[in-house]
């Protein structure tokens, strides 16, 4: 991942790798960092976290038995050492550190862990869930769980076989051992997903309250860096460092206040005028406008705080390819309707001018033009340059395809297009589908916006029958795409998939691909992105750029392709 450094440009400072070398000699007496985030938290629970910015966020008040470092390699962290593995690649042991401990004191021991994966294996309430746990010998019963609330923390209390997962034991308090179903080398690095399921909770605090305990300061216990000390619902967080806490690098930054400002061009406003420290964190390097970063790069005394940092992001359109009791937005292109939906499916694809959509929403600054299947640029598994067709533009194709599959126009009347408008990209490109698929296709579809938290959910839930939809690598690895969107392993169709996507030959590859080691695996997955292709499961749109804005006095702060670094790396100097 840190090969990823395509469409820089000469004029703008790509972001430095790596957190602050040494506690700096020029500190400022306040430690205390500021910056916006563009809409309110979902979560801050692992077990439930499903978005960018409830991790992001999240990432700084839990951690695992293993995390990622800067340049995205797996280290240990509760563990005290990466795991044993046996020699047919099923069985992990993990040694834990005797010294880490959650925010209120609680010792953290191996019951922590069994209850913390077996807890998120039962909530299913995330594709982190599925994803890290599915190989787990004993989820796909624990997987069937349809109890939550009190009634899941009484069975979890007593151990009861219907959430706990046989192949998670603990032979004492500070070992843990993990039964896989299947050798899967991308395993370590799902444990590793900063701010998701495989981070500890304190069973103490989370039985006080087991679906809100994360909102409350007395009770949002972790094993991070940080905690939480107040948070007003849509307005504002605050986080404290953890007194004497247990990892490294101990933290500089003492405060962490986050104010939640709907208007991007407000916060980078107040940003320029002092009242932010960073711009585009909290998951929302996304969020300045073209505008605002064409002028700031032209601004003597702001350019240099504008940093590009190439992101292993990507942003498609999504169908509902399926509608059941889960789904229940049934619409013209689910896969059961045969060659006419798959025909619409394509027709809609081929309509979009993927060039003029890019040209007009970031210039090729902030982000480029997909064309290489849904894996990001560079990343293991990318088809190629140009080697994705749904890419085209083919408007005359489109038409005839239409003119085929939906002759009078029934099926495709009263569509409506979702999408969650806090990012500029997503805000900007929207009325620029409408404008081709009128255009080119004839066929009107309405615009409908929704704020980011309320958007994830209903679109994890098939709310919706044509949505933006995109994806931020969490490891570098196929299987995280693929498990975690698409395949059958990840429980789809289902409320964890976004497009309900059903295909028996691709779950057969994901099952085959998944017990190799990588370098044999890339083969099998990318037959598995051409299958996406063939069933048109989406629509590619753009590759990402994140956009931070870093005040030169903050030293450390910045991200890599999947994540933004830890607060415990940055420090305030003298300003």
């Amino acid at each position: 991942m840190k090969a990823l450094g395509v469409f820089s440009m000469a004029s703008l400072v790509l972001m430095a790798c790596g957190g602050p070398s040494g506690t700096s000699t020029n500190l400022a007496s306040n430690q205390t960092l500021k910056f916006p985030i563009l809409d309110d938290i979902h979560t801050l629970d692992p077990g439930t976290i499903d978005a960018e910015t409830d991790s992001e966020i999240s990432q700084n008040l839990f951690t695992g038995l293993l995390k990622f470092d800067n340049d995205l390699k797996v280290v240990p962290d509760i563990a005290k050492e990466l795991p044993t593995i046996s020699s047919d690649g099923k069985s992990y042991t993990f040694k834990l550190r005797q010294d880490a401990t959650f925010s209120n004191g609680d010792k953290v021991t191996s019951k922590d862990v069994l209850y913390s994966w077996n807890r998120a294996a039962a909530l299913q309430q995330s594709s982190y869930d599925t994803t890290t746990f599915q190989t787990i010998v004993g989820f796909d019963r624990v997987s069937n769980n349809k109890v939550g609330g009190a009634a899941l923390e009484a069975l979890l209390e007593k151990k009861d076989p219907a959430v706990t997962m046989e192949g998670l034991t603990a032979p004492d308090d500070y070992t843990v051992k993990a039964q896989l179903t299947a050798p899967g080398t991308w395993w370590p690095s799902a444990l590793s997903v900063v701010g998701a399921a495989g981070m500890l909770v304190d069973q103490n605090v989370v039985k006080t309250d087991f679906d809100n305990w994360w909102s409350k300061p007395e009770t949002a216990v972790g094993t991070g860096p940080y905690k939480l000390t107040a948070r007003t619902a849509k307005a504002s967080m605050d986080f404290q460092a953890v007194d004497n806490w247990w990892g490294s690098p101990k933290p500089t930054i003492k405060q962490v206040h986050v104010d939640v400002i709907s208007d991007s061009a407000t916060a980078v406003t107040k940003y320029e005028q002092g009242g932010y420290d960073l711009f585009g964190f909290g998951g929302y390097s996304s969020g300045a406008s073209l505008a605002d970063v064409k002028r700031i790069q032209a601004t003597a005394n702001e350019k240099s705080q504008l940093h590009i940092q190439p992101r292993a992001r990507t942003m498609w359109v999504t169908f509902n390819l399926v509608a059941d009791s889960v789904r229940p937005a049934k619409g013209p292109f689910t896969l059961a309707d045969g060659q006419p939906a798959h025909d619409l499916r394509l027709a809609f694809a081929l309509a979009v001018d993927k060039k003029k959509l890019v040209d007009i929403v970031c210039q090729n600054i902030i982000c480029s033009t997909m064309t290489g299947g849904i894996i990001a640029k560079s990343m293991p598994g990318y088809l190629g340059d140009n080697a994705d067709p749904l890419a085209k533009f083919d408007p005359a194709k489109a038409k005839q395809l239409l003119q085929s599959a939906d002759p009078t126009g029934a099926k495709t009347k009263g569509l409506t297009y979702w999408y969650d408008p806090e990012q500029p990209i997503y805000r900007d490109s929207a009325p620029i589908l409408q404008d081709q698929w009128q255009t080119n296709l004839g066929v009107h579809v309405d615009l409908q916006k929704q704020s980011h938290s309320a958007f994830i959910k209903s679109r994890l839930s098939g709310s919706y029958v044509i949505t933006r939809d995109g994806w931020l690598i969490d490891y570098p690895h196929p299987q995280d795409y693929y498990d975690g969107l698409y395949g059958k392993n990840a429980g789809c169709p289902d409320a964890n998939c976004t497009s309900g996507y059903d295909n028996k030959a691709f779950d057969e590859l994901a099952a085959k691909a998944n017990a190799l080691p990588l370098d044999q695996a890339l083969p099998e997955y990318k037959k598995m992105g051409q299958m996406l292709i063939d069933d048109v499961a989406y629509i590619p749109l753009v590759n990402f750029q994140g956009v931070y804005l870093i005040k030169p006095y903050v030293k450390g702060a910045g991200a890599n392709p999947s994540f933004e670094y830890f607060w415990n790396q940055y420090q305030i100097l003298q300003h």
